[in-house]
């Protein structure tokens, strides 16, 4: 039996990055922290104490893909962004698709477009889920 991973997940976005801890022999993840990027540019400092804090053997990337599987203008950021945690950390960097996942995420905490009670609160929750989901889809796939 192959020996049990953790991996890190990440929900990427220009305002804000989610991110989820996974685990490789439950297959099963937990929402994280989500961190505030300043026009795309992420904190790194915060990145580097959560790879310190749970030492991931991987990092999983959300790819955000339009429906008919063309690619739009945040997929060459999250893929670039994949590209830098991977020289920055060299560990092994996947990719998953993240279609739906805020979507999702955003339905699983009861938040619509609409309401204003705090939103911004759920709005970071949001995004932390959304990594969750994407590390489950990524688990999915193996």
């Amino acid at each position: 039996m192959p020996e049990p991973q953790t991996v890190l997940g990440f929900d990427y976005g220009l305002r804000r990055i989610g991110t989820a801890v996974g685990q490789t022999l439950t297959a099963t993840a937990t929402p994280g922290v989500t961190l505030i990027a300043n026009q795309g540019k992420p904190d790194w400092q915060a990145i580097s104490q959560l790879i310190d804090d749970w030492q991931p053997t991987a990092l999983i990337v959300g790819l955000p893909l339009n429906m008919d599987d063309s690619e739009q203008q945040l997929t060459a950021a999250a893929r670039r962004f994949g590209n830098q945690l991977h020289g920055r950390y060299q560990l092994p960097v996947y990719f998953a698709d993240e279609r739906l996942t805020s979507k999702e995420a955003a339905c699983q905490l009861g938040f619509t477009p609409h309401s204003t009670k705090k939103r911004k609160l759920k709005r970071a929750n949001v995004d932390s889920l959304a990594a969750k989901l994407i590390i489950e889809t990524w688990f999915d796939t193996l």
